[in-house]
């Protein structure tokens, strides 16, 4: 038995380290004289439970209302809503680091800290996703929209109200399928979640998003206390779920060229990985786990943050009668003169649209894929951010739907959904100021495969169906915003149009 004595001299020792600590970090700290939550200023607790809430971007706009420009939100971590700023902290030389979140088992590009490494395995696989390599494979989601439209059609003759989003997240998982792997998964064809994948995503992404607010030394704990409760005992097993299909599918390819004697009949994404793997593997340090990790990053990364942009893009054009019909006006004038395939249209064909481009772009703008913060860890030297000096080593981030509604930069109708932003005299440089696909050398690299699907379904789907919000009153979108920065539906009214076809 432990005597009272030391019992209570521990206790001792304990009230004056945290006291201590208490008041180092409240008055003395470097950070100090940032305003923010007094909670936050002591203890990462105050971040953890403001993610666990699921309305980060709400409650960033209030502190920013509340505190200023730069906020503090953890003892050594500060947030910030000054789009011109962005640089400075993201840009590639501004001398910043990423902080580190693993999702998978294995090592990859996206959560690499080390700056030199990232840059080295960006430039092995970089080609793959580029534009031209995935419009090649164009022809093949064509498959998917097909199914698209024919879904969309059933529901039309049924008069039912049809979720947006459930189908554009199904839609995004086949057109990865079609783009990356050389085949669908089976969520359009079947019309429901293939195998989980969804729900599966839907159980981890909060899980994930906690884990990576937590202090490193607490993560460990976090899943190994987890395991206890079953929410999180099956998203940690839905990791393994999705880990395991990138496996698969990897492994069923390289089975597949063993029987062809090297030579792949695909077109895809990842036969230009297996390129890599087989005539550069040694040179480049480029192995099989290198080549699961991509095909793990293109199922986790890949689909829901397209199907997100696709779904909140649709419903800000819907909503509003008159951004709706100016963009129908345009996209059946381009039919009618044969400018958009009257079968499929393609990307290069929408991409010349200007109003249709202009509405994809704001709705990047209004609702980007992702609602958390993304710290860097600044270098050791002072920086200037937002007129502020910045101590070296410290955490500074900016939330993408926030920076992205600056009125300094967007005007004072940041907030409105307002296509013609972008056709106005000097709107290219707007385009420096969106996180929408991340910023400096983190930029995404299935930035390309996410474009072509949003220019080819969101007109296809114009064209195809007249469309009107289930509940016109509605003023907003109801979202989860854990991780990315989901709809919780797009809930849409249905019917069939006529194509004007060419004169």
């Amino acid at each position: 038995m432990i005597p009272s004595a030391t019992i209570k001299n521990l206790g001792i020792l304990l009230a004056v380290y945290y006291g201590g600590w208490i008041l180092y970090a409240r008055w003395l700290h470097p950070l100090a004289r940032f305003p923010g939550p007094p909670l936050a200023s002591i203890s990462r607790l105050w971040v953890v439970l403001h993610v666990a809430r699921g309305k980060t971007v709400i409650e960033q706009k209030e502190l920013h209302r509340r505190y200023g420009p730069i906020v503090r939100i953890a003892p050594n971590e500060l947030i910030m809503n000054d789009a011109r700023s962005l640089k400075a902290i993201y840009g590639a030389n501004s001398g910043s680091k990423k902080v580190s979140i693993r999702f998978s088992r294995y090592p990859d590009h996206f959560s690499a800290t080390d700056e030199q490494l990232h840059a080295r395995r960006r430039r092995i696989v970089n080609h793959a996703y580029s534009m031209s390599n995935v419009l090649q494979a164009e022809k093949y989601v064509d498959k998917c929209t097909d199914i698209l439209l024919e879904r969309f059609a059933e529901l039309a003759q049924q008069e039912a109200t049809v979720d947006f989003f459930r189908w554009a997240r199904m839609y995004a998982y086949d057109a990865v399928g079609e783009f990356y792997f050389g085949r669908m998964f089976g969520f359009l064809q079947n019309g429901h979640d293939h195998l989980g994948y969804l729900a599966a995503t839907d159980v981890l992404i909060p899980v994930m998003a906690l884990a990576g607010v937590m202090p490193s030394y607490i993560r460990p704990i976090f899943m190994l206390v987890g395991f206890m409760f079953g929410r999180i005992r099956k998203a940690f097993g839905a990791l393994d779920h999705l880990t395991k299909a990138a496996d698969i599918v990897v492994e069923d390819r390289i089975s597949e060229a063993k029987k062809a004697e090297g030579r792949s009949g695909h077109s895809d994404i990842l036969t230009r990985i297996f390129d890599i793997y087989y005539n550069k593997g040694k040179s480049l340090d480029f192995e099989v786990t290198d080549v699961k990790m991509e095909a793990f990053l293109a199922f986790f990364g890949g689909s829901d943050t397209t199907a997100i942009t696709m779904a909140t893009t649709m419903f800000h054009i819907v909503k509003d009668r008159r951004i709706y019909q100016a963009v129908l006006e345009e996209i059946d004038m381009a039919t009618a003169k044969g400018e958009l395939g009257a079968s499929h249209i393609a990307y290069n064909e929408a991409v010349k649209l200007p109003f249709l481009s202009a509405c994809i772009k704001e709705g990047m703008r209004v609702h980007p894929t992702t609602a958390l913060t993304l710290p860097r860890q600044t270098a050791n030297e002072e920086r200037i951010v937002s007129g502020y000096k910045i101590p070296g080593g410290t955490r500074i981030g900016a939330n993408a739907p926030i920076v992205q509604s600056d009125p300094s930069v967007f005007g004072e109708d940041a907030d409105e959904f307002c296509p013609e932003r972008w056709m106005r005299p000097g709107a290219d440089r707007l385009g420096q100021y969106i996180l929408h696909f991340g910023a400096g050398s983190r930029t995404c690299l299935g930035k390309h495969m996410a474009m072509c699907e949003l220019y080819k379904v969101i007109p296809q789907i114009l064209r195809s169906f007249y469309l009107e919000l289930d509940s016109p009153s509605q003023p907003c979108l109801e979202t989860k915003d854990y991780w990315f920065y989901k709809p919780t539906a797009v809930k849409l009214k249905v019917q069939r149009r006529e194509i004007r076809r060419p004169n």
